[in-house]
């Protein structure tokens, strides 16, 4: 049996579950219901023996929490950096050609990172019908049958068996998202919905790449001909890649290739991309309410809460969603819970910082929390993981002072180093070049006071780091 290189895309911002999924921190990062991520669970679904190490294709800003998740897993594999977002053709020929590039032509599965499949096995066994196919050189997608008529789901028009293979069928036609009266229809008529993933080799998706959209194709190899390394990530050439126009691979390619091919499948599938989605996959209680966190419901029926910090009630409601998080709260109409991306859009457009940003984020280091903010003061918590170092840097418009809260810290300020514990604190003067290091073996916390007249995180001046940022 060949080995299958799985692709996984790890890119997109999750703006359809706001405010839990922001652009800083979008859902496929997220654990729904404890445990692993959408990413982690998309790995483990494609770990085994059929199966070689992934490639992963996902964006700068995401690039150290992907490799920690895949860490925190046992994994390796690839981490391919894309310079700006392309949209989905652009990732899989960029995988495509990559793989190529090492003198090979691998079947590649393309998955993507925030989907939700709760049964591996069953999956692992449509991947296998459609091996062959793709072997011959067909590409591959997987059809999933409605269970309901979806609005929110391009579909697929099977057409007659494929020869040679059992259970794949070619595709007559992609479909667009149909409205409530043609998804019915659609139903009837025995379509599918377009799960948006993938199987074909290599070489055949580069073939009718180039014939489709040669532009993507020559613009993306020329990124991956030009790529660098830096760390453990493999970094596209950015001029080459930015020259590649931005388009989905159902319409680049898959709409138009005579060798389009379809596994009618039945395995348990969700892309997450609503509230009400979520709550579908989620367990109920008798009054079909799902919740996650610190939530208690009171006389409702039918509804979601989330609210991982905050004790979140819920009274006599009905087929309503609530997500709470610090400093956002959604409710909604349940089957409305798809205009959320469009809500993001307008606070977007008011300039709203909650729009894209948590109060929480991530570094390679560890991450930090902002706890409170006034015109010429930021209060913050951070926390740095065992052997994480922070830059050597200074600041032009602000001084600090650390309070540490557990842990222990190593400090240096212009070139003085000291440690520092428990209840023990340390200031820094505006301008002075600083560094703070966990030396430890457990986590180290401390409470930080900015003071001055701009607290942007753009005003650091960085003279060494170990994370080439």
């Amino acid at each position: 049996m060949p080995t299958i290189v799985p692709v996984i895309m790890c890119g997109g911002s999750g703006s359809r579950l706001w405010p839990a999924s922001r652009e800083t921190y979008p859902k496929q990062l997220f654990a729904f219901g404890g445990g692993r991520s959408l990413f982690q669970e998309t790995v483990a679904r494609v770990t085994g023996d059929a199966f070689g190490p992934p490639i992963v294709v996902t964006g700068n800003d995401y690039r150290f929490l992907v490799a920690e998740q895949l860490r925190d897993m046992g994994t390796g594999g690839d981490i391919v950096l894309e310079p700006m977002r392309r949209d989905s053709c652009a990732a899989i020929a960029a995988a495509a050609h990559l793989a190529v590039q090492r003198g090979t032509d691998p079947v590649l599965l393309v998955l993507a990172a925030d989907h939700a499949i709760p049964d591996p096995a069953d999956f692992r066994a449509h991947v296998m019908r459609g091996l062959a196919a793709a072997e011959a050189g067909c590409l591959v997608t997987f059809g999933i049958r409605p269970r309901h008529p979806a609005t929110g789901f391009g579909y697929i028009r099977p057409g007659a068996a494929l020869d040679g293979t059992e259970g794949v069928r070619r595709v007559e036609a992609f479909v667009e998202k149909p409205d409530e009266a043609t998804a019915r229809r659609y139903l009837a008529d025995g379509y599918l919905w377009n799960s948006g993933n993938f199987l074909f080799r290599a070489g055949a998706f580069l073939a009718e790449l180039r014939q489709h959209a040669p532009e993507i194709h020559d613009a993306v190899g020329r990124a991956v001909a030009g790529a660098a390394r830096d760390l453990d990530f493999l970094r596209l050439e950015p001029e080459a890649f930015a020259a590649s126009p931005a388009r989905p691979v159902d319409i680049a390619v898959m709409e138009k290739t005579g060798h389009a091919a379809v596994v009618p499948s039945d395995f348990a599938w969700s892309d997450i991309g609503s509230w009400s989605a979520v709550w579908d996959m989620a367990e109920k209680d008798e009054a079909g309410n799902a919740r996650e966190g610190d939530v208690v419901f009171e006389a409702s029926q039918g509804c979601y809460a989330y609210s991982p910090e905050l004790l979140v009630t819920v009274v006599g409601l009905k087929d309503v969603v609530t997500v709470a998080t610090r400093d956002a709260v959604l409710v909604a109409a349940k089957d409305r819970s798809e205009d959320v991306k469009a809500l993001v859009g307008r606070l977007g457009g008011m300039g709203r910082s909650e729009a894209v940003e948590h109060l929480r984020h991530y570094r390679p280091w560890g991450r930090y929390e902002q706890i409170d903010r006034g015109r010429t003061y930021q209060v913050k918590r951070i926390t740095v993981a065992p052997g994480g170092v922070l830059s050597l840097q200074s600041h032009r418009h602000r001084s600090e002072h650390w309070v540490v809260v557990s842990g222990t810290a190593r400090v240096t300020v212009d070139g003085a180093v000291r440690d520092l514990h428990v209840n023990e604190s340390t200031y820094i003067p505006l301008g002075a070049r600083h560094r703070l290091e966990n030396p430890g073996t457990e986590p180290l916390d401390l409470i930080e006071v900015q003071c001055g007249d701009y607290l942007g995180e753009d005003d650091i001046v960085r003279y060494e780091d170990v994370y080439n940022r």
